[in-house]
């Protein structure tokens, strides 16, 4: 007779005692995340999980569900995969700095990083410069450090200083040192080039006849960047080229890059952060060519908030970023999965 070497569940009592660490580490973190942002003067709030749209990037999959309205007929909604939308909504209402430990929801994704249900610290300041976001994330990582008494995040053999001076990296200068690739010559008039991105990019990475310069551009970064970043101390990747902008502005600096950045410890990627658009035409735009792009590729497509974009034209100036909660919880407890750092992982 064959043992069942499955794992016990996550609330017996043993598998419980192992975690029991992490969870603590995961309040403590808790604590001082809240603590910061009292103490910046912002105002913690709570967004709707129900939304009309999810989400309009092309990658991203939410799962969907069926209300009951009150004439008896169908009402579709989804489950958001960022409080992005209610947020900027509520920054058209006059709000200043708000955050938000935001349940969200991501359908194809399950992993040591990645699970189905998780939590996203994110917050915005208002009439706020795309570094001071910049800066805010690089202070609460280090608190999140400081709250669980770590000395340096370590996964998959890598390590790094969360209290060290961060490393400043554009995409690129990170192409052109890590995959010696000029990136932002194949970006002409605010599109990607996808022979000009194919033909320099050679033999490195697996180059179908049907990807895009989005699909190149996202295999050179996973290959060869993201493995390079947040070695020895944390890296600010920043200055996205506008193709993969999403809902960040174009920088005053050089029209071929948006104000996106992410922060990256150990190779791990644990915030994306935008100088936000309010350019709602632009936005609409967006919007729709990832859409189309959806429906190419996976057959289907969410609607636009339309009730968003009317808060995109009237939002002031304004910068956010969205943390992976769990992602930093576990760097800063010595967990090696987010299933360790989560109160009731995924059955």
């Amino acid at each position: 007779m064959t043992a069942d070497k499955s794992p016990s569940p996550w609330w017996s009592s043993a598998r419980r005692a192992d975690i029991k660490p992490f969870l603590a580490a995961r309040s403590a973190i808790t604590r001082a995340a809240r603590a910061w942002f009292d103490e910046q003067g912002f105002t913690e709030v709570e967004t709707a999980i129900l939304q009309v749209s999810p989400g309009n990037e092309t990658h991203l999959h939410a799962p969907r569900v069926e209300l009951t309205g009150s004439d008896g007929g169908d009402v579709p909604r989804y489950l958001r995969t960022s409080p992005e939308f209610a947020c900027k909504k509520l920054l058209a209402a006059g709000e200043a700095k708000i955050f938000e430990f935001a349940r969200v929801f991501r359908d194809r994704e399950r992993g040591r990083l990645h699970l189905p249900e998780f939590t996203m610290l994110e917050w915005y300041r208002a009439n706020a410069a795309y570094d001071a976001i910049m800066a805010d994330a690089v202070v609460l990582i280090a608190h999140a450090a400081q709250a669980t008494g770590i000395g340096q995040f370590t996964f998959r053999g890598r390590a790094a200083d969360p209290f060290a001076e961060p490393e400043l990296l554009t995409v690129a200068q990170a192409f052109e040192r890590f995959a010696g690739i000029d990136m932002l010559a194949t970006v002409v008039d605010g599109e990607g080039d996808r022979t000009k991105l194919a033909t320099a990019t050679g033999t490195k990475v697996r180059i179908t006849t049907d990807d895009t310069w989005s699909d190149i551009f996202s295999k050179i970064l996973v290959e060869f960047v993201e493995p390079n970043l947040g070695q020895g101390r944390l890296t600010l990747l920043y200055e996205y080229p506008i193709p993969e902008a999403a809902l960040a502005r174009v920088a005053s600096t050089d029209p071929r890059v948006a104000e996106r950045f992410e922060v990256y410890a150990c190779g791990v990627e644990l915030a994306n952060g935008f100088g936000e658009l309010t350019d709602a035409s632009e936005q609409r735009r967006r919007f729709t060519l990832a859409m189309d792009e959806k429906q190419r590729r996976y057959g289907e497509r969410y609607p636009l908030d339309e009730d968003f974009l009317a808060a995109v034209a009237c939002m002031p100036e304004a910068s956010g970023v969205a943390l992976g909660f769990d992602r930093l919880v576990m760097l800063a407890s010595g967990a090696t999965s987010v299933d360790q750092v989560v109160w009731t992982p995924p059955e």
